[in-house]
């Protein structure tokens, strides 16, 4: 390089030109958003019940960011994502809404109620021959691992129970819990 070139790099470390200049940095604020949208994503949820799980989630003892995804891991329908009936979220709310799902022999329609240890959540009967349920029974739905510790899953009988609360690292979730929590409490 010529020393007028040298000189030139020291002054603007991008090449010259048009298309010289890179991106700016991603701003405080973008990194938390895009990570709550990142979360709002995993679970398809509005921001209003987003809102609403961390008013919950910063009420409890825990720390907030793990009772959050505690809190949205609880959901009807992530559950029945996770325990392989459903393929995906969208998939399992509906479901649910479409009245194919029973929590403790009761018919339950709604994808936001909150599963509490010992219930047993299954299939209606009358839905159980359905194309889609047939293949969820065959395990085409079910996860490549194994299915999370703290569900209990038998997928002949297209049943599950929640053992217990589930752990934050048992939650196959991706997102910085953190970065959410610090998003809500500006």
């Amino acid at each position: 390089m010529t020393p007028k070139a040298v000189k030139y790099f020291e002054a603007r470390p991008y090449p010259p030109g048009e298309h010289g200049r890179g991106r700016k940095q991603n701003s405080d604020y973008k990194v938390r958003l895009l990570e709550k949208q990142r979360l709002r994503a995993q679970y398809d949820l509005s921001e209003r019940q987003l809102v609403r799980a961390y008013e919950r989630a910063s009420k409890t003892n825990m720390k907030t960011g793990e009772a959050l995804v505690i809190e949205l891991e609880r959901r009807l329908d992530a559950l029945v994502l996770r325990s392989g009936i459903a393929r995906t979220i969208y998939q399992a709310r509906q479901m649910v809404v479409h009245g194919h799902i029973q929590v403790n022999g009761q018919k339950v329609d709604k994808p936001s109620f909150r599963v509490r240890p010992d219930d047993v959540v299954q299939v209606r009967e009358r839905s159980k021959e359905k194309t889609l349920f047939t293949i969820a029974r065959e395990g085409g739905f079910a996860p490549d691992g194994e299915t999370p510790r703290y569900l209990q899953v038998n997928l002949k009988a297209l049943a599950f129970r929640l053992d217990r609360e589930p752990n934050r690292k048992e939650i196959p979730v991706i997102c910085d819990e953190q970065l959410v929590v610090e998003y809500y409490a500006r």
